[in-house]
């Protein structure tokens, strides 16, 4: 009976030792914690998915939840309670419309050229409008397309999920969910579709890597700014 008591004291202090870990190493992260980053630091045999779990009922009606976010996982204010921190947080820089459409099919058609971006649009592209995106850290620098000229392709980056609460890109909304929130009004052509994102870092085929000039050379001639 001692034993038996004993083994399960001892499995209770692992658990609670795996915890401190886990919410050690998330408070202290900048960035959403990978579950493999996770497990990788904690106890041998312990459950890290167990352990999340637990530590996400534990702080579900707290100040600060325990949410997968980014493919990782982390800390963010309860969402009721955002109107307090409101008043101590800086307004972002607001995005124009432009911005907004091109971040968009970014999202949804990545990898993507800045010609294919204004196919899509039906309107040409600023080269500021792709400056203020790659600013953000939403937008990245993919490859170049294998084609005449070797446009430069985009694709979004881990920081766009956070900031939008994704946990993966698939989690962007379909067209029945765009349609339900009045993101999309009025009648649609018929066919059309929104594609299924995907922003796995591996090239396509059809991309070649970037030369590291490319990162100091301009993208595009200047332009001036779309409204």
């Amino acid at each position: 009976m001692a034993a038996g008591i004993n083994a399960d004291l001892e499995a209770a202090r692992e658990r609670a030792d795996a915890a401190r870990i886990a919410e050690a190493m998330l408070f202290a992260a900048v960035e959403p914690v990978p579950t493999a980053a996770l497990a990788a630091r904690l106890p041998a045999g312990t459950s890290a998915e167990t352990v999340l779990r637990d530590l996400a009922r534990f702080y579900a009606g707290r100040g600060v939840n325990l949410v997968r976010v980014g493919g990782g996982w982390a800390f963010r204010t309860a969402p009721d309670l955002a109107y307090v921190l409101q008043r101590e947080k800086t307004e972002p820089r607001r995005l124009s419309r432009a911005a907004l459409e091109t971040l968009a099919i970014v999202a949804y058609h990545q990898p993507v050229t800045r010609a294919e971006i204004e196919d899509i649009r039906g309107v040409s592209t600023a080269k500021g409008t792709l400056d203020t995106l790659l600013e953000t850290g939403w937008v990245r620098l993919r490859g170049r397309r294998r084609a005449p000229g070797r446009p430069v392709t985009y694709g979004t980056t881990p920081a766009f999920l956070d900031h939008f609460g994704l946990d993966s890109i698939g989690d962007l909304p379909g067209l029945d969910e765009l349609k339900a929130t009045g993101f999309i009004e009025g009648r649609l052509p018929a066919g059309v579709l929104v594609p299924l994102p995907s922003d796995d870092t591996t090239l396509r085929d059809d991309e070649e890597p970037l030369e590291d000039p490319d990162l100091f050379a301009p993208l595009d001639p200047e332009g001036e700014d779309e409204p």
